[in-house]
């Protein structure tokens, strides 16, 4: 699976500790990761693309005194990880001195790491992930008709582990996986040359290729979501109630998290600046950061310097409990570090309004008249100020139906008044990445249209 095992690996990484101590370090840390992976893209049946990859990196950080100097090679000979050392080590001698550099307090390491089942390599054949993928095709096509092209469907599977040490007393590593199945089924309105289209995808990924959906299901989802798209038209500009579709929801909540993070927290560029203890959400609001659940992807032992996570409540009936931060931005801030060297681990957002029965359909009957957004183009989130402007697509509701689909319009508002006027969140539940919501119910909005 992998050319070297946890203990070279380790040996590995002790040698570049003890080569920069050799050299006059004060002190250093040292990473090394190894991963391989498929990924098998196919169109219409036939293979598209096949990518093989093999990744190696090594990294080492040098501190002499505060002065900090990093290098990386993808050589693991000995030759190439002192070159690296003597790199790094020549890059420190000559930065300034930064008060907050250096490791983090080595109380603060994880001594005894959980195993939380996050390996389950996939070791699949091209053919195999070219089967998958057409099945995934296969699914979408067999909906309509009116489903008779397609921007392909993907099977991806990766594996990797990785070792991670410093000179004061942490040393420590695991392996991970991370596969995933798509597809992006096109639908035509009908087989006239020049009528309308509309595409639209589906994914499923996890850390376990069983935990996987199946894939005819994912194209025969991804096709309905396609079919439904077909019809769309502008609206009219006005302010109304919204709600983001679940997946796009994580995305709001991602808009939160780079907020509250280190990096804008300390250089001030921040919306969210001196938020803990105030209330950013209403009432009904929690968000949870949980490390430790097996097999999600944002799960954890450690971050990315050996700072031991923890499960907390980041934000608590709607007011702000902490931050996202690593050593050294916590250093900036006067503050402890969270245990968010890398970013936040897995986080839940959730409503104490929510109830079993609310899902999607039900809030559509909560917001009666409005507008259900399920995806946004653009990049148009200004962390500094909080304003937010993104080209949408979704559907006009009235009475809690869906009437039509909705396209080229804008959606704007500012995060603040967006993150308080959360009314709902839905039992719709999805994990996208590091972060779990239900779709996101928001009380008024600007909708640009015609």
């Amino acid at each position: 699976m992998f050319s070297h095992t946890p203990q070279q690996l380790q040996e590995l990484v002790s040698y570049l500790l003890s080569e920069a101590k050799a050299l006059g370090a004060t002190n250093a840390a040292a990473e090394l990761s190894e991963g391989n992976g498929l990924s098998v893209s196919v169109r219409k049946g036939d293979i598209e693309t096949i990518e093989q990859n093999l990744d190696k990196q090594a990294g080492v950080t040098v501190f002499i005194g505060q002065r900090r100097g990093n290098a990386g090679t993808s050589d693991f000979s000995k030759e190439s990880l002192k070159a690296s050392v003597q790199a790094a080590f020549h890059i420190a001698q000559h930065t300034a001195e930064d008060d907050c550099a250096g490791l983090a307090e080595a109380h603060l390491f994880e001594k005894n790491p959980k195993d939380l089942d996050l390996f389950h390599p996939w070791n699949i054949t091209t053919a195999d992930a070219a089967e998958i993928a057409r099945d995934a095709e296969q699914g979408a096509f067999a909906v309509s008709k009116n489903i008779s092209n397609s921007d392909g469907a993907s099977v991806s599977a990766q594996q990797s582990h990785f070792m991670l040490g410093t000179s004061n007393g942490f040393m420590g590593g695991y392996a991970i996986s991370r596969h995933y199945i798509s597809c992006t089924p096109i639908a035509s309105a009908s087989n006239k040359k020049g009528a309308a289209m509309q595409r639209d995808d589906w994914h499923t990924t996890s850390r376990a290729p069983s935990d996987l959906a199946d894939p005819k299901t994912i194209g025969a989802y991804a096709a309905k979501r396609a079919l439904a798209r077909l019809g769309a038209r502008s609206i009219s500009t006005r302010h109304c109630p919204i709600i983001f579709e679940a997946p796009l929801a994580a995305g709001l909540l991602g808009a939160y998290v780079q907020a509250t993070s280190g990096g804008p927290l300390y250089r001030k560029s921040s919306f969210l600046l001196d938020s803990i203890g105030q209330q950013v959400f209403p009432k009904h609001i929690d968000l949870y950061e949980e490390p430790h659940i097996p097999r999600l992807t944002g799960s954890a032992p450690f971050d990315e310097e050996g700072v031991k996570t923890r499960s907390r409540k980041v934000i608590d009936a709607g007011v702000v409990q902490g931050y996202f931060l690593s050593t050294y931005s916590a250093r900036k801030l006067g503050m402890k570090t969270t245990g968010n060297a890398g970013g936040s681990h897995q986080l839940q957002l959730k409503s104490r309004l929510t109830k079993p029965s609310d899902n999607l359909p039900a809030l559509l009957k909560k917001m009666g008249t409005g507008l259900l957004v399920t995806d946004l183009m653009g990049q148009g989130v200004n962390s500094v100020n909080g304003d937010y402007s993104r080209g949408a697509f979704g559907y006009w509701v009235e009475n809690g139906v869906i009437i039509h689909p909705v396209e080229e319009i804008t959606i704007a508002g500012n995060l603040k008044d967006m993150f308080k006027q959360i009314v709902a969140i839905g039992s719709d539940t999805i994990v996208r990445g590091t972060k779990e919501t239900g779709s996101i119910l928001i009380e008024n909005i600007a909708v640009g249209g015609r």
